[in-house]
């Protein structure tokens, strides 16, 4: 009875968050009052708040849904040889990134982040883009300072800019498809992209 109790729990709270991206989607996230998530749920604003302090802590959860660390896309191609390779570990983590981004919910809340949401109380868009581009921008780094050691980096390319110049593509083109994902598959145009951009930035 525990386990059932806790794994309904669970199924209500995720339900909130569905809810939540519906709603914030459609109304923007400043216009949105718990009361009407609730109701879009099918449930008492009580549910709400059981597991949810405020509008900020939702917010925060229905992000965390979608959070990518390249760290852990790295980890996920379960790739041992990547180690000496960090040029391919980059590539295959974007584009399992890509892959993640065309799935609907994840396209969703990537949109109410950068186009639905205004500063309001405790949640700040603008600081939450620039906490997610800092530890991406990191991570580059991170790898192509490990390239620059192994000799796969260009001798006249540091691995900071390295990593600027990718993030800089990155967010330009994941920006370009947010506004209007029908137009191309990021999956597709970010393999073209990315594919010429490491080859421009390894050594021959």
């Amino acid at each position: 009875m525990a386990r059932r109790t806790k794994a309904e729990a669970a199924a209500t709270r995720e339900a909130l968050l569905d809810a939540a991206e519906e709603v914030f989607l459609e109304k923007g996230v400043a216009r949105t009052s718990l009361e009407q998530i609730a109701r879009h749920a099918g449930m008492t604003r009580g549910a709400v708040y059981w597991h949810f302090r405020n509008k900020a802590d939702l917010f925060q959860a229905m992000l965390g849904r979608v959070r990518m660390p390249f760290q852990e896309l790295v980890a996920e191609i379960g790739d041992p040889s990547l180690v000496e390779r960090p040029l391919e570990a980059i590539r295959l983590a974007i584009l399992k990134g890509f892959e993640r981004l065309e799935q609907p919910q994840y396209r969703r809340v990537h949109a109410i982040l950068i186009h639905h949401c205004e500063v309001f109380g405790d949640i700040d868009p603008l600081a939450m883009q620039n906490e997610m581009a800092d530890e991406s921008c990191g991570a580059l780094a991170d790898y192509f300072t490990c390239a620059a050691r192994l000799g796969h980096l260009r001798d006249d390319l540091s691995p900071v800019i390295a990593a600027e110049l990718m993030q800089a593509m990155l967010g330009g083109l994941f920006h370009d498809w947010l506004r209007n994902h029908e137009r191309f598959s990021l999956v597709a145009k970010g393999r073209e992209l990315v594919d010429t951009q490491l080859a421009l930035m390894r050594r021959a």
